[in-house]
């Protein structure tokens, strides 16, 4: 007995001390008829077989009484998750101890549990799938908004790349290609070391170590050389395609190469603009050609998705895909006959070689949004492309080879520089914000307005000037023919002077 209250006192018993009963445990000793028998209450504690064969296993409890054998049925193992020690157990103590008033096989239930689990599971997900729980109405990262110009409302029409339409740049690349042309253009070769990556235009977008230098071999031969390749795409079935002026710039001849035909065709040039950069194409064929539709620009958004098709260092019919990245982009190339000062131009990432000059960027309607013309060689995904809204604005002339005007250029005709500290004193200034004006042509409208060489810009109507480049930008927002007022500070005095805003491209004598 004082082994057994030892182990008891010390923690032996793993469910309770003294005279905490457990229900489970029992008195498996025949009742003695000696009031003065005590009862005896024990644990299993780790669990040992101890049958031999039919014989049950027995241990010896000692007491003030005497020694007493007690016969022990062997438990059977206990599940390993917890139990509800305050259930009784049944009357018959080889039985195992059972949850939820149910005797069922471990494995049963658990893969039962199993099944229920993923059903339930499964369901929510599809149910979450379709009726866009987390994500509204459009599907998140993959879908895209643009307007169907098509349609009868001016709508919007939501296109996901891959909900309910997976194969969608497919499908719009397999229908365009048969309109996407490969350009050719040849000459008689005037000089050594002539070629058209030699072109400023090509340098300025591409970098000098690009391409190499092409050196002409010597030859008495008159005969055409390939002085460049581009792209461009048929948008009349009677076989009017539109491209890049700098494509078929200098070319004697041009050959156009058309999916499903084995020749490729000559084209006559319709019209072009150096300006704008733009020309228009005409072959002849027994049949119509196959057409891309032109869409508007103005209904795209900036995020939207687009397709090029081109092709790049000679593969034909190249795919790329991104998004439309800004709109109404000026950039300025040099090239062989002046600048070229390009407007409105949209931005994209998609990917943009030389060869895809003159190829369609498309939405996702497959109408034509812009012409792909120009990358930064300086950038990764900073790609350029002529708007339809100007395309289509010039294309009746084109086709038809009438002038085109250049677009009116806003200027003032004068000369600008930031202003150095070291000036303060001279010009009497109390900062370096605003432009100095270093030079003023005769004639410009800023020397007939009366703005002079040393003047200092501080405003221009009303809006603070930082330096001339702020100045330079507010200007070429402004529309010829308006009237804006220039704060302007001369020798410490402050005054304001109303310009009418010029036209460069109308003015003979014209300043920065």
């Amino acid at each position: 007995m004082e082994d057994y209250k030892k182990n008891r006192d010390d923690g032996f018993f793993p469910f309770g001390k003294g005279n905490e009963t457990r229900q489970n445990d029992r008195d498996d000793t025949e009742p003695s008829s000696s009031s003065e028998q005590q009862s005896v209450y024990y644990s299993y504690g780790p669990y040992k077989s101890g049958f031999r064969g039919n014989e049950p296993y027995t241990t010896s409890v000692s007491d003030s009484g005497g020694v007493s054998k007690v016969e022990i049925s062997a438990p059977r193992p206990v599940r390993p998750f917890g139990t509800n020690i305050s259930q009784q157990p049944p009357a018959d103590s080889n039985r195992t101890w059972q949850f939820g008033g149910k005797k069922r096989s471990s494995f049963t239930g658990i893969f039962i549990s199993f099944l229920a689990g993923a059903l339930v599971v499964g369901s929510l997900m599809f149910a979450s799938d379709k009726m866009n729980w987390f994500t509204g109405r459009q599907s998140y990262a993959t879908g895209t908004t643009v307007q169907n110009s098509s349609g009868s409302d001016g709508g919007v029409m939501t296109t996901s790349l891959i909900e309910g339409n997976s194969n969608v740049v497919a499908q719009i690349a397999q229908k365009a290609n048969p309109a996407v042309v490969l350009i050719d253009s040849y000459a008689r070769p005037k000089s050594r070391g002539s070629s058209l990556f030699d072109d400023p235009f090509f340098r300025q977008f591409f970098g000098d170590g690009f391409f190499p230098r092409v050196q002409m071999p010597e030859t008495n031969s008159n005969a055409l050389q390939k002085i460049g390749a581009g792209s461009g795409f048929i948008y009349n079935e009677e076989g009017y395609i539109l491209t890049n002026e700098h494509v078929i710039e200098g070319a004697e001849e041009i050959q156009v190469t058309v999916e499903g035909h084995t020749k490729p065709f000559k084209a006559k040039v319709l019209g072009s603009s150096y300006d704008y950069d733009l020309a228009v194409l005409k072959i002849e064929g027994d049949k119509p050609f196959p057409t891309l539709p032109l869409g508007n620009a103005d209904e795209m958004k900036v995020g939207d998705w687009v397709i090029a098709i081109g092709n790049p260092y000679g593969f034909e019919h190249t795919v790329t895909v991104g998004v439309l990245s800004a709109k109404e982009r000026p950039i300025t190339i040099q090239g062989n006959r002046g600048e070229r000062q390009y407007k409105h131009l949209l931005q994209t990432d998609a990917s943009i070689n030389p060869g895809n000059s003159g190829g369609p960027l498309l939405n996702l309607n497959g109408q034509v949004i812009g012409i792909n013309t120009a990358v930064s060689a300086q950038a990764q995904g900073i790609g350029f492309a002529i708007p339809t809204t100007t395309i289509s604005a010039l294309l009746d002339k084109l086709e038809t080879g009438a002038e085109i005007p250049k677009e009116p250029s806003p200027f003032i005709g004068v000369a600008l520089q930031d202003i150095d500290e070291s000036w303060l004193k001279d010009l009497k200034l109390q900062s370096t914000e605003g432009s100095l004006i270093v030079e003023v042509p005769r004639g410009t409208p800023a020397f007939r307005a009366g703005i002079r060489q040393y003047d200092v810009i501080v405003k221009m109507n009303g809006e603070k000037i930082i330096n001339s480049a702020d100045l330079k930008e507010k200007i070429a927002k402004a529309k010829v023919g308006e009237e804006v007022t220039f704060t302007i500070i001369r020798d410490g005095q402050t005054m304001d002077i109303t310009v009418t805003v010029g036209d460069r491209n109308a003015e003979t004598d014209s300043g920065q």
